[in-house]
């Protein structure tokens, strides 16, 4: 009998303030329903998901409840928590609330919600076998290291990777790496990246340009076309 589950951390705690819009990004419409219900409903499908655990602002819990989980009833929902200020602090507060049996988490930003059954099924596997896995995509362009004012260094193209989500990690690991991040005080950019510092390698998966974080307007109406496009 299975007793260690696949925990999935949603988060949907950002303001957006870039969209130039009271109602916070994750929630605006986004071809007939909000923008994390996408995301919801992707993990929702995929059988090697059993729970999620949906971090939201206080602000929003309430409404999270009405108009995402009551209104499309979803299933998995094992609880609705709520964020801290930073990105750090709200997915810290969804491993707070897994189980402490759970065997792997994948952690996903809902402002994402293009991502395919495909790349998220490919995604834990990998973890499954690494312990440690996100989805990336090459750079396109030239890149550079600078230090505002002047180029420092040209990068190799070939080895520059643009980290996504999700991003799937053992629980145990990923919960350990944000203990000691927390006691540190050490913010990073990413899960992955406390992973790196605290735990050892995290493996890649070769994700998609479509898994685009919508953060502007223009990046609401691409996502928009791409899913017209889709159909």
């Amino acid at each position: 009998m299975k007793t260690r589950r696949n925990m999935a951390i949603l988060v949907a705690a950002g303001e957006g303030n870039r969209m130039e819009s009271e109602l916070p990004k994750q929630f605006m419409d986004l071809a007939g329903k909000p923008i994390a219900a996408h995301s919801l409903t992707l993990f929702e499908r995929s059988a090697l998901i059993d729970e999620i655990i949906l971090v939201v602002s206080e602000d929003y819990l309430t409404y999270s409840s009405q108009e995402l989980v009551d209104k499309f009833a979803f299933k998995k929902i094992h609880k609705i928590t709520t964020g801290g200020e930073t990105r750090q602090e709200s997915v810290f507060a969804g491993l707070s609330a897994c189980p402490p049996t759970s065997d792997l988490v994948v952690i996903h930003d809902t402002a994402r919600p293009l991502l395919t059954l495909d790349l998220l099924e490919r995604s834990i596997n990998k973890a499954a076998e690494t312990n440690a896995a996100i989805l990336a995509v090459s750079a396109k362009d030239s890149m550079k290291l600078g230090d505002g004012e002047n180029v420092l260094q040209t990068l190799k193209r070939d080895t520059v990777w643009i980290a996504q989500t999700p991003q799937v990690f053992k629980f145990e690991s990923i919960f350990d790496a944000h203990k000691r991040a927390e006691v540190a005080e050490y913010e990073a950019t990413d899960d992955s990246e406390l992973y790196e510092k605290y735990r050892g390698k995290v493996a890649i998966v070769r994700g998609s340009y479509n898994n685009f974080k919508i953060t502007t307007p223009g990046d609401l109406i691409l996502a928009r076309e791409i899913l017209r496009g889709m159909k």
